[in-house]
């Protein structure tokens, strides 16, 4: 579609308010679109220069020239700058990309890295929202003069006498609060979610009816970085000594076998082991100083008690334990547990019912007893039995 048929188009978007000044000022307001080159981030741009503000799309180069891989259809690579670019012009707005690759490799790949070989199980995604997108490119929006900063995420936010509050969006589905818990009040108050009460039906929807090339693009289901999901190798070649080899002993002490590193495992592994018992085994710890896989059965896996530190508290003001609906990973529920803040970042959540594969690397977000509101969330550090 053209630009001039693409703007025609827009009339058919909902008129989005994004809470800063009048309608009438609109025009005169700056408003900085991250965009990914996906269908979320481009509909956002849409929705954004359908209301009237003064548009700036930006998209982050992040890896594209970088040590550890080179691939196209990737998030901030290739032809994502491409595909943004053309959005960008389709909607008659301007559009910058910006090399962040050095940063974006020493925030968010190498911490990835470091945490492997300590026999952790990172999570590059929430690193990058916290250091990458929410700190440096927050930082070059404001330095723009823009007003707002607006993402494609799935989430919402709503202002109160109390300050600003984070909540789950309308599509459960795609909910993105497990990747932004470390989002603070402050930057809260400088970014916009406008897909928070869409679902990705009408998000394609109206992509299609924009004739924008990207109405049907697929989701991008790994870590940008990672291909296929083989982290091994992309941290092989960004540290090329990491293969140090080391023993799989049960839980009990008896040696089992061999590993070459302790990168190739994560805890509540069952498959590719490279031991057998008879039994199914799992992995139950990592022990990266001694280069130790523990292993055991399926039951030593439950955890209650969970350890957390660099907790970012979005609730109210409070004393005592809380009761939250806790999520130790990406893909599960908020189950009941009771939340124990603690001084320095500090805090215990408590388990109604244990939990197997806590991994120290991942993290724990907590929320409202009614499911809705995010209260913050930690990194686990540890896990215990009680």
């Amino acid at each position: 579609m053209k630009t001039q048929d693409a703007l025609f188009a827009l009339d058919a978007l909902p008129d989005i308010d994004l809470g800063i000044g009048t309608q009438q000022q609109r025009s005169q307001q700056r408003v900085v679109i991250a965009m990914s080159g996906g269908v979320d981030s481009s509909v956002a741009a849409a929705l954004v220069k359908r209301a009237g503000y003064d548009a700036v799309g930006i998209t982050l180069q992040l890896y594209d020239h970088g040590e550890a891989i080179r691939r196209k259809g990737a998030c901030c690579a290739g032809q994502d700058i491409h595909d943004a670019r053309s959005v960008a012009a389709s909607l008659d707005m301007p559009h910058y990309v910006l090399d962040y690759e050095s940063r974006f490799k020493e925030s968010v790949m190498d911490e990835f890295v470091d945490g492997y070989l300590a026999g952790h199980t990172p999570i590059p995604c929430i690193r990058c929202n916290e250091t990458v997108k929410f700190r440096d490119l927050l930082g070059m929006a404001r330095d723009l003069g823009a007003v707002a900063m607006v993402t494609g995420h799935y989430i919402a936010t709503r202002e109160t006498d109390s300050g600003w509050e984070m909540h789950r969006p309308l599509d459960l589905a795609r909910d993105q609060s497990y990747f932004l818990f470390s989002t603070t009040q402050e930057q809260l108050e400088f970014l916009r979610f406008p897909l928070a009460h869409l679902s990705k039906d009408e998000i394609r929807d109206y992509a299609a009816s924009l004739g924008l090339m990207v109405a049907d693009k697929p989701d991008s289901m790994d870590i940008c970085f990672v291909p296929n999901g083989d982290y091994a190798s992309v941290i092989k070649r960004l540290r090329p000594d990491c293969s140090l080899p080391g023993e799989i002993r049960h839980m009990d002490g008896t040696l089992l076998g061999t590993h070459q590193g302790v990168l190739h495992y994560t805890v509540g592994q069952r498959r590719g082991l490279g031991v057998a018992t008879g039994d199914p085994i799992y992995v139950v710890a990592i022990d990266a100083d001694k280069r130790e896989v523990i292993v055991g059965p399926r039951e030593a896996l439950a955890r209650a008690r969970v350890h957390l530190d660099e907790v970012n508290w979005l609730g109210d003001a409070t004393q005592g334990p809380i009761d939250v609906l806790a999520r130790i990973r990406s893909t599960g529920d908020p189950a009941p547990a009771q939340l124990h803040l603690g001084e320095n970042g500090q805090a215990d959540v408590v388990l109604s019912n244990p939990e197997e594969g806590v991994s120290p690397g991942q993290a724990c977000v907590f929320y409202a007893s009614d499911g809705d509101r995010v209260l913050g969330g930690g990194w686990i550090k540890s896990a215990s039995v009680s």
